[in-house]
């Protein structure tokens, strides 16, 4: 039988539940211990006793002691809730949601655990689930106005658009005091409940109900941009036109409203003179718009674009702006263009030379001139790195101190090849800035690229936070800095240290598995601060994350990598590579002096750390709340990542986000058949052919993966299925 408390022990209790809400552990720790020295086999404090354990970074032992307080008392919907939250923060969703509503069915009324669930449902995108919890919330709650819209949400999120639009309009018509125009939650409300009437493909009703609800609400620019679009979509081209130029005065340089105006007027766009016409009108209302004298040249060919571009081009190197090149470089895709731009430029460089030091401003007229010229020699689609070099010389040679003409002639030595000259020059150039980040950033690049990871992080630190335990590389981790830990992992792997490079693409992975996680601190925050559009746009972008091409870089990275241990496994093990066990014995011995070399850098690191901290002020005043147990790195130099006995095993964790979310890239299905068919999966590598075939039929490797297909069909056995055979036969024939 569970153990009841008195009225002293239930008030003791409650202060066990604040104090872990307000993060004080050991207080909390303290007073359960106190309500269970005299009653310890009370099932509730066991179970916040455990969960504060948990959050003490002692999982095992809260774990054990949920399930003990469960067997003590299987009728406490808070044992069960404690369960489930023990569950969701080790990940394990599915026990946390059994859990949840196992401590409903003994607890119906609670909104905590009513909560708890629905966001949990969402998290995994269980949507029918969602769309009962937030039901079950707002027929407890039904004055609240975020328990109508988070149901709204959950219709729509499962794709009842009708439904959620009803639950909207129901709301609507409940609500017995007019909103206040300044009424931030109403007027979102209102905008969302368009958004969903437009997804439906009633494009006219959702004009008439912009037209008439929103027509104040606060968010001016949303309401202009929809109705815009609203009325493009209705054929109203002149209503459009006129919306389309309401929202060109407001911002003149947002290139889809030239392109909206245009579709209204409906101009052909062959008509270079009427398309330049809206330009230059816009051009000459807002002199200082870019967009206005910019995009034409998209468009323009011939002599009307020459004169065009030598407008453009005079004004932004009269001006010295850097950007204009990055501005142009599309244009190099052209071959006519190309030649055009190249003609004016090196025009205005004759006409302007002798006045270099013209105002005093060498970055300007010859200046800019020469920079131009030596990005354009040093584009892919326009290069001769001979010339690249010989203006960026004489730009340098006119200012020795600008810091944009060392860059690019960094970048020209990378492009040669010579990647230590190039690591040098951009370190030069980053020595004539240092209060820059984004050159002292582009310098750590280039030395990652040269292999100089140690010099690399050293010059990261110089704009990390000093305190931070661990240094600067702690530092990039924490706040996330994904080009540096994959530059730098793909800089230990081409040193040939697996181990760390495994830990970075590992971490990269990490990452992504945070941003995921995150989703959790806004499933409520956006509902409370009536955020709706951004939150539902978030969990859309959320659901494609992981085709982000930082990702994809790094799980191919990691792919590559684990497929050369596989290899080296095979070869290892099958005696053939080259010199027999003598080779074995050094690769031993490498191994083992590697990780010797590891544990004196990780204990280095940490004699560091204690050093740091033994420094700080004693006097400081110590936080009111615990800490968070930092968890900490069991494998800080990445050695039990790379003595995995199962390379292949361990790259399907990132293969299969890689085939999941960037199906279209090539080089991922390659690397999908290259695991698969090592993993004897004749048909998962088939499929990878086949959508590497279609994506690209005359790839050399789609050529060599079919033979190495059909050679591993010939030798299978009897013993396989007929089916497998059959299907890789059909294949074959086609």
């Amino acid at each position: 039988m569970p153990q009841t408390l008195s009225t002293r022990e239930a008030n003791l209790f409650r202060t066990v539940i604040r104090h872990y809400e307000d993060k004080q552990y050991k207080r909390g720790l303290k007073a359960a211990e106190q309500i269970l020295k005299k009653n310890p086999r009370h099932g509730d404090t066991m179970s916040m006793k455990a969960l504060i354990m948990n959050s003490q970074g002692k999982t095992e032992e809260a774990f054990a002691l949920a399930k003990e307080a469960l067997t003590v008392d299987m009728k406490s919907h808070i044992c069960w809730h404690v369960y489930g939250i023990l569950y969701r923060q080790h990940k394990n969703f599915d026990e946390a949601i059994k859990a949840y509503k196992f401590a409903l069915k003994l607890e119906p009324e609670s909104q905590q655990i009513q909560r708890d669930l629905a966001v949990l449902q969402v998290q995994i995108r269980d949507y029918q689930g969602y769309v009962q919890s937030r039901f079950a919330m707002l027929k407890a709650k039904p004055h609240l106005r975020q328990n109508w819209t988070a149901l709204a949400i959950a219709y729509q999120l499962e794709g009842s658009l009708e439904q959620a639009e009803n639950i909207l309009t129901t709301y609507e018509k409940s609500m017995t005091n007019v909103p206040l125009k300044t009424d931030q939650e109403h007027s979102e409300a209102l905008l969302y409940k368009n958004t969903i009437i437009a997804e439906r493909g009633d494009i006219k009703r959702a004009l008439e109900h912009l037209e008439s609800d929103c027509k104040n609400c606060l968010d001016r620019l949303a309401v202009m941009e929809m109705r815009a679009r609203y009325l493009g979509q209705l054929n109203r081209k002149e209503e459009a036109a006129k919306a389309w130029r309401a929202l060109l005065d407001r911002n003149p340089e947002h290139p889809e409203y030239y392109k909206g105006l245009i579709e209204a007027l409906e101009i052909d766009e062959k008509d270079e003179a009427a398309l330049k016409a809206i330009y230059d009108e816009y051009a000459a209302k807002y002199p200082r718009s870019d967009a206005a004298k910019r995009l034409p040249l998209n468009f323009l060919t011939g002599d009307s674009f020459k004169a065009a571009a030598k407008s453009y081009l005079t004004n932004m190197l009269d001006r010295g702006v850097p950007s204009v090149f990055a501005n142009l470089k599309h244009l190099c895709s052209e071959v006519a263009k190309k030649e055009a731009i190249l003609a004016l430029a090196e025009e205005y460089l004759k006409e302007h030379k002798g006045s270099e030091q013209a105002n005093g401003d060498s970055s300007k007229g010859v200046g800019a001139a020469l920079y131009f010229l030596a990005q354009h020699y040093n584009y892919h689609l326009s290069r001769d790195l001979a010339k690249a070099m010989e203006y960026v010389e004489q730009a340098i040679e006119l200012d020795p101190k600008n810091v944009d003409f060392h860059m690019t002639k960094a970048r020209i030595f990378k492009h040669q090849g010579d990647t230590a000259k190039a690591s040098e020059t951009m370190d030069r150039a980053r020595s004539l800035d240092t209060k820059d980040r984004y050159i002292n950033s582009k310098a750590a690049k280039y030395q990652l690229r040269n292999n100089e990871n140690e010099k690399a992080l050293e010059t990261m630190g110089l704009f990390t936070r000093a305190e931070t335990v661990g240094g600067p590389l702690a530092d990039l981790t924490d706040m996330q800095c994904m080009w540096f830990l994959t530059e730098d992992g793909e800089a230990w792997q081409r040193r040939g240290n697996t181990g760390l490079a495994l830990k970075r693409f590992t971490t990269i992975h990490n990452i992504f598995d945070i941003w995921q996680e995150d989703q959790f601190d806004f499933h409520s925050f956006s509902l409370r601060k009536g955020q709706i559009r951004a939150y539902v746009d978030m969990i859309r972008w959320e659901d494609s994350i992981r085709e982000h091409p930082f990702y994809f870089r790094a799980a191919l990275d990691a792919v590559k990598l684990y497929l050369d241990m596989f290899e080296k496994q095979q070869a290892s093990a099958n005696g053939t590579n080259g010199t027999g066990e003598a080779t074995n014995g050094e690769d031993a011995a490498e191994k083992k002096k590697a990780a010797k070399k590891a544990r004196k850098e990780a204990q280095k690191a940490e004699r560091e750390a204690a050093e740091k901290a033994a420094k700080q002020d004693p006097n400081k005043a110590t936080a009111k709340k615990d800490e968070e147990p930092k968890k900490k790195d069991d494998d800080p130099n990445g050695l039990k990542l790379a003595a995995t006995a199962d390379p292949l095993g361990d790259a399907m964790k990132f293969l299969t986000n890689i085939l999941q979310f960037s199906p279209k890239n090539i080089e991922g299905q390659i690397a999908g058949f290259d695991v698969y068919i090592r993993r004897k999966k004749y048909l998962l590598a088939l499929r990878c052919l086949n959508a590497a075939q279609a994506l690209d039929p005359e790839h050399p490797r789609v050529k060599e993966q079919f033979a190495e297909l059909q050679k591993a069909v010939e030798s299978l056995d009897d013993a396989q299925s007929a089916k497998v055979k059959e299907v890789l036969k059909a294949k074959f024939s086609s």
